[in-house]
């Protein structure tokens, strides 16, 4: 992908291609497609939006998002990210949020705030082993009923803050899997379980008070989705209790783990939590 250029939409031609790819990517009929106008004031108020140009000009993905106060302090929420499929899994999605850091750091902005829905592995992959992002909450169906093909499982998602002050932009694969792990899935999943760690069973809340506990997601939930609505939305129910439960204990996500057949989260309890 070295002959790609990752840079600021400088035209209307350019901001209208990203509307373009924003119904590409969630469908010709999400209705909450960002426009023009607004692309375009966000960018003269201090926001970011950055398109990865690839062989003629050809707009392959972008990146958006607005910067304003949080808590007094300066902060930049990433509303959007997309790259088109042809080109996904082949780095472009870091490249452009690396990119969107150093604009950041020009403006003096130190954290970056946006979301990612829990139950897609590859972002799970590029937020917490790449980015090095943590996860500060949970939130279910954040931007309530959608009409995007792609928030058919609703919208929960986890909201994650990207220090751009923390050295490099490389995180480690999370801590090691020890013995002992309470492992929290769907009934059904045994093979993906440890031993005697059939959290989701009833009355099995007890997971809260472990002191490390893995919640599985799938290798790929849209392959799920198509296959087994009702099995799709029992990873949902899963993982919304789960992380609900254990975040709310005190609990923090230390790392992830992704496979082809599971995504393992790793939470570990806080000493006196």
């Amino acid at each position: 992908m070295s002959e790609v250029e990752i840079r600021h939409l400088r035209n209307e031609d350019e901001f209208k291609a990203c509307v373009d790819l924003q119904r590409d990517t969630w469908g010709s009929s999400f209705s909450d497609v960002v426009p023009v106008s607004m692309l375009q004031v966000a960018v003269k108020m201090g926001g970011v939006c950055l398109g990865a140009f690839g062989p003629r000009e050809k707009l392959l993905g972008f990146v958006f998002g607005i910067t304003g106060l949080r808590k007094g302090e300066l902060a930049h929420w990433s509303h959007m990210l997309a790259v088109r499929p042809e080109v996904r899994d082949q780095g472009m999605g870091k490249r452009l949020k690396l990119a969107q850091g150093d604009a950041l750091r020009a403006l003096g902005v130190k954290n970056v705030y946006w979301t990612f829905d829990p139950l897609v592995a590859r972002n799970a992959h590029l937020n917490l082993n790449r980015l090095g992002v943590t996860i500060d909450e949970y939130v279910p169906d954040m931007y309530g009923r959608s009409d995007s093909d792609l928030h058919q499982l609703g919208t929960d998602r986890f909201i994650v803050r990207w220090c751009l002050e923390r050295e490099g932009a490389e995180a480690g694969p999370g801590p090691p899997r020890r013995g002992g792990a309470v492992v929290v899935a769907p009934q059904g999943v045994g093979a993906a379980r440890g031993p005697g760690s059939p959290a989701d069973a009833p009355g099995g809340a007890g997971y809260t008070e472990a002191a490390i506990v893995e919640v599985l997601i799938p290798g790929d939930i849209e392959a799920v989705a198509a296959r087994s609505a009702e099995e799709a939305l029992a990873w949902r129910r899963t993982t919304r209790r789960a992380f609900i439960r254990l975040l709310g204990a005190g609990a923090s996500v230390a790392g992830f783990f992704p496979d082809r057949e599971y995504g393992r989260y790793v939470l570990v309890r806080k000493p006196g939590s």
